[in-house]
Formats: structure tokens, C-alpha cells, sequence
């Protein structure tokens, strides 16, 4: 990496390797080759979701075929494809009932889609399901607690604005994965935003911040938290079948006192820096390694 790129002098250094959004939370990704970044995160990443008829959200932990449904995002409307299914589509701006629901802890305002979107969710899901889309006008905050008093909002991500990981680390992980005789796997297993490439595994884990060189200006994402990880990658998101082995070599190697012996992969960041700006796949990253 050239000395111009403005990452000259940084403990770390590397390149944004890809970019994932997954507008629907729990189900499949979409990759991008450059996408907006807002104070919630990359621009419609979990900005839908999936809710039961008490408005509780649902994922891939209870159903997770939920792997199968993928999304489309076209100029004007969201378009979901699954298996045996016929084409469903919804516009971005398409109104309905707006309804309380739940993520986590949070209650939120969602807007519920209609009972068009229901009964595909329910047909190809086999529960009764409502689609929502969170409701402009209202915030939904990371923890205090990890964040530092810092306001960072959110939509329907699990509770930070951006999921960082990288490439070295899930080659990490495959090196693992073999040795014990299993196949290996994809990032997307792990439903990051940001991977990186360039830097070394765990790396992630360390940063002070993240600082991101693009053609609008500098973008500082800053790691708060360690991401607990549960079942989810477990399910192979190509067939939506379940089988223990990644969760078992992670924890060979990946508990966390941080997070009380929780398995841990990726790291959630928030956004104090860039607002705005277009990140692109090959923009230079660099950072300070945090020693506390």
C-alpha cells in the first residue's frame, strides 16, 4: 500500500476486502461493491424484519431457513426470492399499520407490509409472520454500557450500527476447520458489513478505531463491543442446514473474557466519523492497536 493512502504511520494496515448488507435481518445477503454509510450503518442493511404475530422478531436461531429468502434491492422496492416460491416484492416507501415491535429488549415502531408479504413468509416459513420495516422519525440506541455515552443509533441490527471481520480471521478459522477434518467456510457465515482484507486474523478484535480513506473524506468507525456469537454460524447458508462444527472449534479458541466466556467473532463498531460517505471494496483502512 502506497505511502499516499493516508494510513502511513498505523499499527494496522489494509483494504476493505467486501461489503454485505442484509436488508431483510436473518435472511441472505447481499454484497456490494460500494455502498452509503449512515449513522445506523451501511445504507438498508437490516432495515426489514421478520416479527410474530406479538411482534417479536424472529432469525435464523428459531427458523433457519430463514438463510434461504433473498433479497433484491431495485430503485423503488425490496424483491424477495426462496425456494419453490413465486417472485414477492414490496416497495421501499410502501405504507401500512405502523405497530410496535420487538428486538431484542428494544420495543420499536415498525411498519407492517401487508398481508401479501404475510402469507409468503408464512407459506415458505411454515410460522405466522409479519414483514416490517422500521419506522422513520424514531431512535433506537447502542449501549450505553459499551459505547461510552455515545449516541449511536440503529435499526434492526441485534444492537450496533456496523459488524466488522476480515479475511484473515475466517482463514484462521478454515486452517482449524481442516486440521479437524470439516470443510471449510464462507464470511457470510458470520453476517459482517465490513470485511477486511490485508490484516491479520483477530486484528479486528484490537482496533482503536478504524479509519477508512474515501473520495468524500475520512471515515472513523470505532469497535465497541466483541460479537457473541450463537448457532447461527452453524447454518450452512447455502442449504440452511444445521451442524455444530464451527461453533465447536470456536470454542477451542475463541472465548472471551470480555464477554464472560461467550464465544466471540467480529467485532461491532460504531460510526463517530463519515456519515455520508461511499465505501468501496479496495478503499485503504488503517488503525492504532488497542494494548488495555
Amino acid at each position: 500500500m502506497s505511502e499516499t493512502d493516508g494510513m502511513s504511520g498505523m499499527d494496522v494496515r489494509g483494504h476493505i476486502a467486501r461489503l454485505f448488507i442484509h436488508p431483510v435481518k436473518s435472511c441472505a445477503p447481499i454484497e456490494l461493491p460500494q455502498v452509503r454509510l449512515e449513522a445506523t450503518g451501511l445504507s438498508m442493511d437490516r432495515a426489514w424484519m421478520l416479527v410474530d404475530p406479538d411482534g417479536m422478531f424472529v432469525t435464523q436461531r428459531e427458523l433457519p431457513r430463514m438463510a434461504l429468502v433473498r433479497p433484491e434491492l431495485l430503485a423503488e422496492a425490496l424483491r424477495l426470492r426462496a425456494p419453490g416460491m413465486p417472485l414477492l416484492q414490496v416497495g421501499l416507501t410502501a405504507q401500512g399499520p405502523v405497530r410496535e415491535v420487538q428486538v431484542w429488549k428494544d420495543r420499536v415502531l415498525g411498519i407492517d407490509l401487508g398481508d401479501t408479504a404475510a402469507r409468503w413468509l408464512s407459506d415458505f416459513l411454515g410460522r405466522s409472520l409479519r414483514l416490517v420495516r422500521f419506522a422513520a422519525g424514531q431512535r433506537r440506541l447502542s449501549s450505553f454500557k459499551w459505547t461510552g455515552g455515545v449516541e449511536a443509533p440503529n435499526e434492526f441490527s441485534d444492537g450496533y450500527p456496523v459488524l466488522l471481520s476480515s479475511e484473515a480471521s475466517v482463514s484462521d478459522l478454515n486452517q482449524r476447520l481442516a486440521a479437524a477434518g470439516h470443510a471449510s467456510v464462507g464470511v457470510e457465515r458470520f453476517r459482517a458489513n465490513v470485511v477486511l482484507g490485508g490484516i491479520e486474523a483477530f486484528d479486528e478484535d484490537r482496533l482503536e478505531a478504524l479509519h477508512i480513506r474515501t473520495d468524500e473524506g475520512l471515515v472513523t468507525l470505532r469497535p465497541v463491543k466483541p460479537c457473541s456469537r450463537c448457532p447461527i454460524p452453524d447454518i450452512d447458508p447455502q442449504t440452511a442446514c444445521s451442524s455444530p462444527e464451527v461453533g465447536d472449534t470456536l470454542r477451542g479458541f475463541r472465548r472471551d473474557p470480555r464477554m464472560d466466556g461467550a464465544i466471540t467473532f467480529g467485532m461491532n463498531a460504531i460510526v463517530t466519523e463519515g456519515e455520508g460517505c461511499l465505501l468501496r471494496v479496495g478503499q485503504p483502512v488503517g488503525g492504532m492497536l488497542r494494548f488495555d
